[in-house]
C-alpha cells in the first residue's frame, strides 16, 4: 500500500475515532498509533469525561502503545491525528520516540506543528518526529466546524428557552 493511500486509509479510522469522542459530548479528535500495519494505539478526546486535562486524542492513543509495545519508547511508529497536535500531545510525541505524525487540520488557535509554534522544529529536542500535514483536512475540518456549530446553535436554543421562561419585568 503506498503512503498516500496507507495515509489515507489510518486517518479514515482516526476520523471515526473522532465520531466517538462527538457522541460522548467531546471535541471531535481521533488519533490512531499504527507500527508496520498493525494498530497498537487509539485515541479521541475524552478531558471533560474522564476530568483529566491531558485526555487528548493522542496521549490516549500514546499510553494505549506503550502498553502495548511494554515500553514508553513507541519507535517506528506513526500517529495519524484528526487535528495539528498541541504543545502537550508533540512534547509526548518526542519523549515517546514516534517516529512520524501525519495529521489532518492545522490548528491556528493552538497547534504545535507549525500553526503557533513548531515543537518538532526547536533545536533543542532530543528527538525529530517527521511530519505530513493535510491528509483529508477538509474532511477533518468539516468535523470540527460541524460540531462547533451544533454546540452554538444549542446553546443559543438553551438561552432561547430560559428567556422564554423568564418572567418579564416591565
Amino acid at each position: 500500500m503506498s503512503n498516500i493511500v496507507s495515509d489515507e486509509f489510518w486517518m479514515r479510522h482516526a476520523l471515526v475515532l473522532a465520531r466517538r469522542a462527538w457522541d460522548e459530548g467531546e471535541v471531535p479528535v481521533g488519533a490512531v498509533l499504527v507500527q508496520g500495519e498493525r494498530v497498537i494505539g487509539e485515541g479521541w478526546n475524552r478531558p471533560i469525561g474522564h476530568h483529566d486535562p491531558s485526555a487528548h486524542a493522542e496521549i490516549m492513543a500514546l499510553r494505549q502503545g506503550g502498553k502495548v509495545l511494554q515500553n514508553y519508547r513507541l519507535i517506528d511508529t506513526t500517529l495519524y491525528v484528526t487535528l495539528e497536535p498541541c504543545v502537550m500531545c508533540a512534547g509526548a510525541m518526542v519523549h515517546g520516540r514516534v517516529s512520524r505524525l501525519v495529521y489532518g487540520a492545522k490548528d491556528e488557535k493552538t497547534g504545535a506543528a507549525g500553526s503557533q509554534l513548531n515543537v518538532f522544529g526547536h533545536p533543542g529536542m532530543n528527538h525529530q518526529v517527521k511530519i505530513e500535514q493535510g491528509v483529508l483536512a477538509e474532511e477533518c475540518a468539516a468535523l470540527l466546524s460541524d460540531f462547533f456549530r451544533y454546540r452554538r446553535a444549542e446553546k443559543k436554543a438553551l438561552r432561547d428557552k430560559l428567556r422564554a421562561q423568564s418572567p418579564q419585568i416591565d
